[in-house]
């Protein structure tokens, strides 16, 4: 990782929000907390479309549990994870976060996954006092806040947000290889939206007009319509609202036309089973992200015996979505340490929003909150698909 990304990795984005007003009462709750024990809960995709991000996302966080537990857990007290399927299915994600807050009596909801099924269920969450941390999703809205809802405090997100990523890798790919006909296509979801939010604004910024603006419902597995469409209308650059599968799928079949564009993925496209199941399909595929991944072949130090563990403990390569869960878990654990032995909802509040950084093993920007910005990073990098793997091509960007 280059000099310059480590130092603007120190940034946090300029989002910050006007300060609640004074007589403003956030209620957060105490459940979830004993003598010995501190519950959490998250659901993820165990069984749909995204569930090659939610089980290992899972792995990650079972991961980090393990080990804070074997240190001595937080303060004394063990981290018990009640782990749910929500099958990237919005009605089943609301039906968990009831299960989870009325039944489990969790203390704080720890990266859930998605964007749909966590905007369908954090209401559930806030109405309760129950903190939503570090979801699997950077969709503005878990993290912007409205002072006047004073519940609307206990979001936090420490991914890079995917408006400003696509803007600023947009910016870049434009810029750097004059690019005339950009175009579009995105999952018709809240995930999605953002994306093309992302896409839209950076355009007009740079006063030039989408040749061609596309979408597709999510889960579904034909995308040769909509790649038809970009190629008759002239795109020189295809951005990808995707996931996984999806990403793949519109590069085989641009593939299959014989289409030589140039894509460029938002930053869920920046896993490693991109490359390893589209192999030629998505050779050249350039992707937004936060972090460089790690290989274990030239990893060093804490990054090397973390792989060499994981890979022990679930008998598969840890990967991005890997990375990301173990994450989720140590950052929670590094403030609810910082919160103190008398650990209470406010106190981990007061703890989060105290401009205190944590720094992860793996050379991530620093997460950093504050009592107005709830965001920790809008740092971007630009990856690239080279023989199998991904290299990085530019660090340190923002729009």
């Amino acid at each position: 990782m280059s000099k310059s990304f480590k130092a603007l990795g120190l940034a946090v984005g300029a989002l910050a929000l006007t300060h609640l007003p004074a007589a403003a009462q956030t209620k957060v709750t105490n459940e979830g907390i004993s003598a010995t024990e501190i519950v959490i809960g998250t659901h993820q995709d165990l069984s749909g479309p995204i569930k090659v991000w939610g089980v290992p996302v899972s792995n990650g966080m079972k991961m980090a549990v393990e080990e804070i537990n074997a240190a001595g857990g937080i303060n004394g007290r063990k981290i018990k994870l009640i782990l749910e399927d929500s099958g990237y299915d919005p009605k089943r994600a609301v039906l968990a976060s009831q299960k989870m807050v009325e039944r489990d009596k969790i203390f704080a909801m720890v990266g859930p996954m998605g964007s749909p099924t966590v905007l369908a269920s954090q209401d559930v969450l806030f109405d309760a006092g129950v903190l939503q941390l570090f979801p699997l999703t950077a969709a503005e809205f878990t993290f912007k806040f409205d002072p006047a809802k004073p519940q609307e405090r206990l979001k936090f997100n420490n991914l890079l947000p995917y408006v400003e990523s696509t803007r600023a890798a947009v910016k870049y790919m434009i810029e750097g290889k004059n690019f005339k006909k950009p175009c579009i296509m995105h999952q018709d979801d809240e995930y999605g939206k953002n994306v093309l939010d992302g896409f839209t604004q950076q355009v007009a910024a740079m006063k030039l007009t989408p040749a061609s603006v596309t979408s597709y419902k999510r889960g579904v597995s034909d995308f040769s319509a909509q790649v038809a469409k970009m190629k008759a209308d002239g795109c020189d650059l295809v951005v990808l609202g995707t996931v996984i599968r999806e990403t793949i799928g519109a590069m085989g079949e641009a593939k299959k036309l014989g289409w030589d564009v140039t894509f460029l993925g938002a930053t869920p496209t920046n896993v490693l089973e991109v490359p390893a199941l589209g192999k030629e399909a998505v050779e050249g595929l350039y992707a937004a992200s936060g972090f460089e991944i790690p290989y274990e072949d030239t990893a060093k130090g804490k990054v090397k015996d973390w792989l060499t563990n994981y890979k022990k403990m679930f008998g598969t390569d840890a990967n991005t979505q890997a990375i990301i869960g173990y994450n989720t878990v140590t950052t929670f654990a590094y403030y609810a340490n910082k919160a103190g032995k008398d650990l209470t909802g406010q106190k981990m509040l007061d703890a989060l929003e105290s401009g205190d950084q944590f720094k992860d093993i793996f050379n991530s920007p620093p997460t950093k909150f504050s009592k107005t910005n709830h965001l920790a990073n809008t740092i971007t990098q630009v990856q690239q698909v080279k023989k199998g793997r991904w290299v990085l091509v530019k660090d340190g960007l923002m729009f």
